[in-house]
């Protein structure tokens, strides 16, 4: 695949969009690149295309977003904190998931490694969601290796996440053989990865990193409607550690 440069990313930001998530066995990533190597940039940074990200995830102290999650309770919101760890770069992020289907993300610069609050930090929470810095916690933290596309016609922008890793204060879960696709584009243009997932019989599945990632590994949770997924999680990777 042709490379893509970071600062050329600049022209698909795509900070209001839609998202279509897809999740299969990583047998099937080799295929699925392959059909689609002619019609996508692959990011690269010095010299590497699978990168490492550390997430810290937020909740509050009764878990509001995660059971407004659970509930399909739309305009909810999600906070975390991203970080790139091969350039080290992070962003304290507010993703806010509208009820007409669009993402919308918010996010400000924070320092690398640092997961307390700071006085900004404080603030842009205060101006760009409900939530007081005081009254959330850390909930889950995660690991994965992602590699970055990007549509020749700058219109849509496609992540891959392998080698997950979840971690809360409870226990801790790696996710192998699972490759989680996400489409993120303006709703207008066609897709060629999503018609070669259709091809395959891959279906969109709304996979959430951070809702499965506490489902797996805090059972003392709300988690009925996440038994199912749970369950076709440990059928897809074929895996005996992934429960409900």
């Amino acid at each position: 695949m042709e490379p893509i440069k970071l600062e050329e990313m600049d022209k698909v930001k795509l900070m209001n969009r839609t998202d279509t998530k897809y999740s299969f066995h990583t047998e099937l990533l080799p295929k699925v690149l392959d059909a689609i190597k002619e019609d996508y940039y692959l990011l690269n940074i010095n010299g590497k295309s699978e990168l490492l990200y550390s997430t810290t995830y937020y909740d509050t102290f009764n878990d509001s977003m995660f059971i407004s999650h659970h509930n399909g309770k739309l305009n909810r919101y999600k906070v975390r904190r991203r970080s790139y760890v091969a350039s080290e770069i992070s962003f304290l992020e507010i993703k806010f998931k509208s009820n007409k289907g669009r993402t919308i993300k918010n996010r400000v610069s924070t320092d690398f490694g640092n997961k307390e609050f700071t006085g900004k930090e404080h603030d842009f929470l205060k101006e760009n969601s409900p939530f007081d810095s005081s009254n959330l916690k850390i909930s889950l933290e995660n690991t994965f290796t992602r590699i970055t596309l990007v549509n020749k016609n700058f219109k849509e922008r496609c992540t891959i996440d392998l080698n997950l890793h979840f971690e809360t204060n409870y226990e801790y879960k790696d996710i192998k053989n699972l490759a989680i696709v996400e489409i993120k584009s303006d709703g207008k243009s066609v897709s060629t990865l999503s018609l070669i997932l259709r091809d395959l019989r891959i279906k969109s599945n709304g996979f959430s990193k951070y809702i499965m990632g506490r489902s797996i590994t805090d059972k003392s949770l709300k988690r009925n409607s996440y038994k199912r997924k749970i369950r076709v999680l440990s059928k897809t990777t074929k895996s005996d550690s992934i429960s409900y």
